[in-house]
């Protein structure tokens, strides 16, 4: 009876301990994939601060002026182009589709699915949005 004991005794604190470094293993998967859905987050963030740093040199080119001078006899032209900027609409469907590309990756299970189906959808409410506020400028 005491060998009985013994063998349940030796067995119950063996499978304690296999139930523990499984519990650890687990542990350190849950750890290695939030760091990889932060990851993602980052490149995610730091893809749009990219696109945004385009935006804005686009809008600081457009912005310079162009001088000619032209000296004939007295007479002395000066011309200054200056292109026009992007309408609310084209505006609008880039801050959508960015916005929605980011929160589609980062809500779907699927990331690049995600973000491309967000993107897609951002896109079009941004758009539709843009063209609301280009009309009621027109008027």
């Amino acid at each position: 009876m005491k060998a009985l004991y013994v063998i349940l005794l030796v067995a119950v604190a063996f499978s304690c301990q296999n139930q523990g470094k499984m519990e650890v293993e687990k542990e350190k998967l849950a750890i290695i994939d939030s760091m990889k859905v932060e990851m993602e987050k980052q490149r995610v963030i730091d893809s749009m601060q990219v696109e945004m740093a385009k935006i804005e040199e686009a809008k600081i080119e457009t912005q310079k002026e162009v001088v000619v001078v032209r000296q004939p006899a007295t007479t002395t032209t000066t011309t200054t182009t200056q292109r026009k900027g992007m309408s609310s609409t084209a505006k609008g469907a880039l801050i959508g589709a960015g916005v929605g590309a980011a929160t589609g990756a980062i809500i779907s299970k699927k990331k690049v699915q995600g973000a491309i189906i967000g993107g897609v959808a951002g896109a079009g409410v941004g758009a539709g949005t843009g063209a609301i506020i280009d009309g009621s400028k027109n008027n």
